[in-house]
């Protein structure tokens, strides 16, 4: 990435994530068997912002689809999700945003369900025990797989702070705002391109 990049340009590194919903299908909205498509893009534009904590969150999604559905197609509403941390924590809430996004899963403010069935309500909870961590656990199997993402393996540039804290307190010239700009995202490019940053434990 270069000086000048500060585009999403590098989003379609992070491979799309395609899933069922059959809430979908039985309201029109999907053929039978048909997929919801995602990209980390649609993440980073409900969330409002790309930044490593939004990647981390894709990052573990995906990979805990990719643990508990290795065979088939993930299924939205199928998932009940722990996010490691307190729901009004700053990191806690843009993780969970992209999970509700990918799997459906909601907190107790989420769609109650048609007749008993196809609820998405309480499927997402916060426990700070987890440290960071996020569980996922299928409704359906029973099986769970709790991820992490170890972001010391694309450590933040040394120059970073400085031009962060000019930037936020205007201080800062264009040249150094581009600058920031561009660091910042290319930290999360290098995560998503990071084949070892995700550590999942079953």
């Amino acid at each position: 990435m270069n000086d000048r990049q500060t585009d999403l340009s590098f989003a379609d590194r992070a491979a799309p994530l395609a899933l069922r919903d059959p809430l979908a299908e039985l309201l029109g909205v999907l053929p039978p068997g048909g997929t919801f498509r995602y990209t980390f893009e649609d993440a980073v534009k409900l969330c409002g912002h790309s930044c490593p904590t939004v990647a981390a969150a894709w990052l573990m999604t995906a990979a805990a689809l990719e643990t508990l559905y290795p065979d088939q197609s993930p299924v939205r509403g199928q998932i009940e999700v722990t996010v490691g941390g307190a729901a009004d924590d700053g990191g806690s809430g843009p993780m969970a945003l992209v999970v509700c996004l990918v799997t459906g899963a909601a907190p107790e403010t989420g769609f109650g369900g048609l007749m008993g069935r196809y609820s998405r309500k309480d499927l997402l909870r916060f426990d700070p025990r987890l440290e960071g961590r996020m569980r996922f656990r299928r409704t359906d199997t029973g099986a769970t797989v709790v991820v992490s993402v170890d972001r010391s393996r694309i450590p933040m540039p040394p120059e970073m702070p400085a031009l962060m804290s000019a930037t936020l307190a205007g201080r800062a010239s264009p040249e150094d705002a581009r600058r920031f700009a561009t660091l910042w995202q290319s930290r999360v490019e290098s995560m998503l391109t990071d084949r070892k940053i995700v550590k999942r434990d079953k």
